[in-house]
């Protein structure tokens, strides 16, 4: 086999050997924020955070015009109000976006059935052998992106390489509206060069253990042993070790299977005693289990999720050996969890359960579930 890099840094292949595989990323810009000012004219060019404008919202996505002022999705709205005093709040509308990536997912299905969902706005699509015989992956990435714009009037960007990890680090690179291709030959040295906190996988927490550690840089991961990493970040020590060298060996996959369903509600005024806080519990609970108790799935682990008035979190899990049979056995392990919480220090302003370690061989999704209250 040989393997043609074209100048333009489209990924060519010829021959019938193995070959690396061409990955493409797609995430759409701003995406909730974007559909709100395409629909509304009076919006566009401002600053918009959709989300609840109340003392106890939160952002859920924010439009590069309020991002040149700070404001990130997840942050709580009185600290978006405080970095952009003119920033203005949009309730969401979840049944305008499903309907638009729809729109996006056709046309990706136009290339390719090997598609592999990460959100509304965000997917992997393998093109290696792809439905119009389209030898470049670049070619096919700048043709859905045009038909996106075309059929929605909302701009993507897309990343171009090998591996999962490469196209979704490229898609990212020239954000927004960007298209970017890291090579086979351009990958390992590409890695090297970026800070740890651009590696996908790599969040906050592990961020500062890294940098503790004297890891800041792609270079100063590939520099550390596989047993020093295993023994520092566990099992994923060895996702650490291959990405710092550009491998990724991970598919796409076309059908994930779902690996939690989960809700969580933030709530007007802190909750400060054990029965407030079971009463406030029951319908998040009871909303997690509407949302399985009519298939077959079921899951083995629940989840407490904790927010306290100062933004600290806590978790509190707890694994069945069988999977959780009623609505019954889901609220009491529920409950259960939340007991050793109290006394409280401080008030709690959020609380969620998921349910997770799910077991049924038909059901797939498009990884995890999230249920807005």
């Amino acid at each position: 086999m040989t393997r043609r890099e074209a100048d333009s840094g489209k990924i060519e292949e010829t021959g019938d050997a193995a070959r690396p595989r061409k990955i493409i990323h797609i995430d759409m810009d701003a995406f909730f924020a974007s559909v709100e000012q395409r629909d509304n004219p009076e919006l566009r060019g401002r600053p918009v955070a959709v989300g609840g404008a109340r003392e106890r919202g939160v952002v859920a996505a924010a439009s590069y015009e309020a991002r040149k002022f700070g404001v990130r999705s997840a942050m709580a709205s009185v600290t978006a109000r405080r970095k952009c005093p003119e920033l203005i709040f949009v309730k969401p509308h979840f049944d305008v976006y499903r309907q638009v990536s729809m729109q996006i997912r056709a046309i990706f299905s136009e290339y390719t059935p090997i598609i592999e969902p990460l959100s509304l706005d965000e997917a992997y699509l393998d093109v290696t052998d792809n439905l119009k015989g389209i030898a470049s992956a670049t070619q096919i990435a700048e043709e859905i992106r045009a038909k996106i714009k075309a059929a929605t009037r909302l701009t993507a960007s897309a990343g171009v390489s090998y591996n999962k990890f490469l196209a979704k680090i490229a898609s990212d690179y020239r954000k927004p509206d960007g298209l970017f291709v890291i090579t086979p030959k351009m990958g390992p040295s590409f890695v090297e060069t970026l800070e740890v906190g651009r590696f996908h996988g790599v969040g906050p927490a592990t961020k500062e253990r890294m940098n503790r550690l004297g890891i800041e840089t792609g270079g100063d991961l590939k520099a550390q042993t596989l047993d020093f990493l295993q023994r520092h970040f566990g099992k994923a020590g060895a996702y650490y070790y291959w990405i710092a060298r550009g491998v990724d060996e991970r598919p796409v996959r076309a059908n994930r299977i779902r690996k939690s369903i989960g809700s969580e509600n933030t709530f007007a005024e802190d909750i400060f005693t054990y029965e407030a806080a079971c009463a406030a519990l029951a319908p998040i609970v009871a909303k997690v289990w509407r949302a399985i108790e009519n298939g077959p799935v079921r899951g083995r682990t629940l989840t407490l999720k904790v927010k306290y008035a100062d933004f600290r979190q806590i978790t509190r899990a707890r694994t069945h050996a069988s999977p959780i049979a009623s609505l019954q056995e889901f609220e009491a392990l529920a409950f259960s969890l939340l007991g050793p919480v109290f006394p409280l220090e401080k008030g709690i302003r959020l609380l969620g359960v998921s349910l997770s370690s799910l077991s049924a061989e038909e059901i797939k999704a498009d990884g995890q579930l999230k249920l807005e209250i």
